[in-house]
């Protein structure tokens, strides 16, 4: 497996199991009540949510009409485990069943599915829409529940309903000089299951739960939908994403794959080499979630064990992970920045609480100083009256700028403002050197209150453009459309 698919497929199996479970992990904990939150293509005739079908990925290529595309359909299978207790007439079903030593949860699990093609770009040029056909065939297993006297009490019944889908793959050469290609790939339950008034539980086994997509090419280049050269712009922004989101994966600086998830990502993601392993919510923080697992008592313990076995593992994990690892959980610094924009500035030596006037005597109660990283403690900075040059143009309080969060790693909340018109409050200067500014939104009817209690949202300087004073007020730039 090259270096970029097998990054690639660490963060697929992050997406994979982005909320399995979540902790406590037990399956009476309220917030496993309602499972699967993520990715879910439903069969065409459950309307009873706001779920979708079927997930489109548009997708551009550079220089690669002689390449080969592999793509690699993954999601999950909902599998329902229940407990039946035997009684003189049969079986009856029951939430659990203790057999003296070991107590049987009724409780879903899932099984892991992949559907892999691969297919000549050249061939799908100028070519009908090639449709490959996704069959999974079901299943089910029946284990007896036997007590230590021997006899059986009841049985555990495991069952996958049959699964039909369809990935439908074409692509199309982009008018202009760059010979780029655009790929389109539909993925698209095609269940004919009659729902007629059925609950979403019911619908989950009919379903792809957190399907996406890996999409790896031999020749040529994808081209990236959050940051594209300017050149490949005007394509990009025909591209239409539909319940998923595309991006780079792989080393940095690499563009043979494609992973186009249901939850947003950046350019490049990988898994934080200090994970231990998987705790089923990749956007919390592993410490936080290891030290939290550590405090259950043993009858959650217990609980959470009996629930799942990929919970059982997980606990496993935390409790044998020596001290070494875990001080590894506690913080890493990813990268450091040098202050290209402090030269001007006081320097960091000057940043140690001021001795006394008397030398060496620590400072009275009248002489306390203000701490060392409250900007009122350095005379050269002035958050309201500092400035910072983007694009030629001095920006400070009073300044409008619009938001363009996408040009960094931005996180969801960051993303929905992008296009929107804003006041800039004041100028900062971190400890690192690097400048923020503070805003408020101009359609926001709350600005004034968020000013008065210095409740701003924050942004880098390139993540703004300066704006003109006749620049008109608004949303974003493109009707709300964001990245791809």
């Amino acid at each position: 497996m090259s270096v970029p698919m097998d990054i690639a497929r660490r963060v697929a199996d992050a997406v994979l199991y982005e909320g399995y479970l979540l902790y406590p992990y037990r399956a009476s904990a309220a917030k496993n009540k309602v499972r699967w939150q993520f990715g879910v293509l439903v069969p065409p005739g459950f309307t009873a949510t706001a779920e979708h079908p079927a997930s489109v990925t548009e997708c551009l290529l550079e220089g690669a009409v002689y390449a080969v595309a592999h793509l690699n359909l993954r999601f999950l299978h909902v599998r329902t485990r229940g407990v039946e207790r035997a009684e003189d007439d049969g079986y009856w079903p029951v939430q659990q069943l203790r057999n003296g030593h070991r107590t049987y949860l009724a409780f879903d699990e899932a099984t892991e599915r992949e559907a892999e093609v691969t297919l000549p770009i050249a061939g799908l040029l100028d070519a009908p829409e090639r449709v490959i056909e996704v069959r999974i065939p079901g299943d089910r297993v029946v284990e007896p529940i036997v007590a230590p006297s021997g006899e059986v009490i009841g049985r555990l019944v495991s069952e996958h309903l049959p699964l039909h889908a369809a990935l439908r793959v074409s692509a199309e050469r982009v008018p202009g000089p760059y010979e780029l290609v655009k790929l389109r790939a539909r993925v698209e339950n095609t269940d004919r299951w009659k729902p007629l008034g059925a609950p979403r539980e019911q619908a989950l086994r009919h379903s792809l739960v957190s399907a996406h997509l890996l999409i790896a090419v031999n020749a040529g280049a994808f081209v990236s939908l959050l940051d594209p050269p300017e050149w490949a712009r005007p394509a990009v922004e025909t591209c239409r994403n539909e319940h998923t989101w595309p991006v780079l994966v792989g080393e940095p600086g690499h563009r043979d794959v494609v992973l186009s998830s249901p939850i947003i990502l950046y350019d490049h993601p990988d898994i934080a080499p200090e994970s231990p392993g998987a705790l089923f919510d990749s956007t919390e923080i592993d410490e936080m979630l290891h030290l939290r697992t550590l405090t259950l008592t043993d009858e959650e313990t217990r609980e959470a064990r009996e629930t799942d076995p990929r919970v059982a593992e997980l606990i496993d994990m935390v409790g044998s992970m020596p001290p070494e690892l875990l001080e590894r959980l506690h913080g890493a610094i990813r990268s450091v920045e040098a202050a290209t924009d402090r030269t001007d500035r006081t320097d960091r030596t000057d940043r140690q609480p001021p001795a006394s006037s008397k030398t060496g005597d620590p400072p009275s109660r009248e002489e306390t100083p203000t701490p060392w990283w409250d900007p009122a403690g350095d005379a050269a900075l002035s958050p309201e009256t500092d400035s910072v040059t983007i694009s030629g143009v001095a920006v400070s309080r009073g300044s409008r700028v619009r938001l363009v969060p996408g040009r960094r790693r931005a996180d969801a909340h960051d993303m929905f403002l992008a296009g929107r018109t804003a006041h800039v409050e004041a100028v900062l200067l971190d400890l690192d050197g690097a400048h923020h500014l503070a805003v408020t939104l101009d359609e926001d009817p709350g600005a004034d209150l968020h000013r008065s209690h210095g409740r701003f949202l924050y942004f880098a300087p390139d993540e703004v453009e300066p704006l003109t004073d006749g620049s008109p007020a608004g949303g974003p730039a493109a009707d709300g459309e964001v990245g791809a």
